[in-house]
């Protein structure tokens, strides 16, 4: 019983996370339109991976980080960082001047390994973890074994995966009309860096 509960409310909560327009569903989308679907699977399996050892990390640390408040402003403070270079590259990449050429099908290698790459820059996923992890332990009095710790990180994984691939399936069913969006969509990232670095800032000053 205690499994299931680990799994439907982490699955829930990392589904529930994803859905919102954000830096690694938004290049998972992005990816989709200049590469095509499998390309972007590919990505959406490389990003899951990566937040199966964040919601691992984020168990693990939960009664740590909220019982220390330095460390919670350095994970922000990190994130900030991260935050504008991504912020610097879209911008420059959206003015970089566009020549017409045609796409090649590579293999989706380099995908998975851009995904991974996407979603370690991507480090709010750590501190939403720890609160759900402190959440079950504290509301539904669920234990954390090592076993469950893995569970845990899997479910999270699983959720997160099934967002990105319904995000592929919306963006491939909408093909035809995506212009706008292939267009502008480095000017898009880059507004996107822009409000979550505003967030970032924001909440460590109300630390």
């Amino acid at each position: 019983m205690e499994d299931l509960q680990i799994y439907i409310y982490t699955f829930l909560a990392a589904f529930v996370g994803v859905v919102p327009p954000g830096l690694v569903n938004m290049s998972v989308a992005k990816t989709c339109l200049e590469k095509g679907k499998r390309n972007g699977t590919f990505m959406a399996f490389g990003a899951s991976l990566v937040v199966f050892f964040q919601a691992l990390l984020a168990v693990l640390i939960s009664k740590y980080i909220f019982s220390n408040p330095y460390v919670k402003s350095m994970f922000l403070k990190a994130g900030v960082a991260i935050l504008i270079l991504m912020f610097l590259y879209f911008l420059l990449s959206a003015n970089r001047k566009k020549t017409q050429r045609t796409i090649k099908k590579r293999t989706g290698t380099k995908s998975f390994f851009t995904g991974i790459l996407v979603s370690g820059l991507n480090i709010f996923p750590i501190p939403y973890f720890v609160l759900i992890g402190t959440l079950l332990t504290n509301n539904f009095k669920i234990t954390f074994t090592i076993y469950n710790d893995v569970f845990f990180a899997l479910s999270a994984a699983l959720g997160t995966f099934t967002t990105l691939y319904l995000y592929i399936i919306f963006i491939m069913k909408i093909d035809g009309k995506t212009e706008l969006f292939k267009k502008y969509s480095n000017y898009f990232m880059a507004a996107l860096m822009l409000v979550l670095i505003i967030i970032t800032i924001a909440r460590l000053y109300n630390m």
